[in-house]
């Protein structure tokens, strides 16, 4: 190979693997972003735990309210599942914005941290930098509200289903006497005109519904970071751009 041949290759190699050098201005000012999207990201995952407890908090009540006296009826756990409900989709909701910032985050923290922290340059030849623009520059959701209910399903509300169903049965199992016999059991679950075997069958439904969102949703997941090890693998986002570091 000739000298030509190999500062031609030197020349090529240079602009597909472009560094760039950013001024101490323009370092502080990515600095702030950084603070700004990891303000943002703790703001939205404090929002998510506030939801959590307001279920949990409403569950705690309802179990407290039933089971406070043999003739009280069971209904407040059924009224308080469908509040959970409520929740699990206002958390949802929550959790789409949550990954927006989260990766933003990962990105500046993966791409433009990394290097310096190990003495590279910063290089752009993987596009990190045309992706975090285009994402401030036209905003969007990353993952789907059914994935991002389906996560919290998974992680959280799961548990307080679990619970609410399990004491629904018991109540209608143990108060205000031991059933004998299934006709005393489906009497006991009846509301109004509404007959009880009606009600346990809407009920399974419900739960069948949950468990459909939680499995179908863990497959091809979209949402970004998470520690390794600390639980199922998701998407980090350079995988997601394709971006190799």
């Amino acid at each position: 190979m000739s000298f030509e041949e190999t500062g031609e290759q030197a020349t090529l190699t240079a602009k597909a693997n472009p560094e760039v050098r950013y001024t101490p201005a323009e370092l502080t000012t990515l600095a702030h972003l950084y603070r700004g999207e990891m303000y943002r990201s703790k703001i939205w995952r404090t929002r998510l735990d506030t939801t959590t407890n307001w279920a949990v908090a409403t569950t705690g009540i309802a179990l407290s309210v039933t089971f406070s006296n043999a003739e009280i009826s069971p209904v407040p756990l059924l009224l308080v599942g469908l509040l959970v409900s409520i929740f699990l989709g206002i958390e949802a909701r929550r959790y789409r914005y949550f990954d927006i910032w989260r990766t933003r985050v990962r990105l500046l923290e993966v791409c433009f941290y990394g290097p310096i922290l190990v003495g590279q340059p910063i290089s752009t030849s993987n596009r990190w930098n045309e992706v975090l623009a285009e994402d401030y520059k036209d905003i969007r959701f990353h993952i789907s509200f059914w994935e991002a209910a389906g996560r919290r399903l998974r992680r959280n509300y799961i548990w307080i289903f679990i619970i609410i169903g399990i004491s629904y049965l018991s109540k209608l199992t143990i108060h205000p006497t031991p059933a004998k016999t299934l006709d005393e059991f489906l009497g006991r679950a009846a509301m109004g005109p509404v007959p009880g075997g009606l009600v346990l069958t809407i009920g399974l439904i419900g739960y069948a519904i949950l468990t459909t969102l939680a499995l179908t949703t863990i497959s091809d997941p979209h949402a970004a970071g998470r520690v390794s090890g600390a639980g199922p693998q998701d998407v980090d986002p350079r995988e997601k751009y394709g971006i190799k570091v």
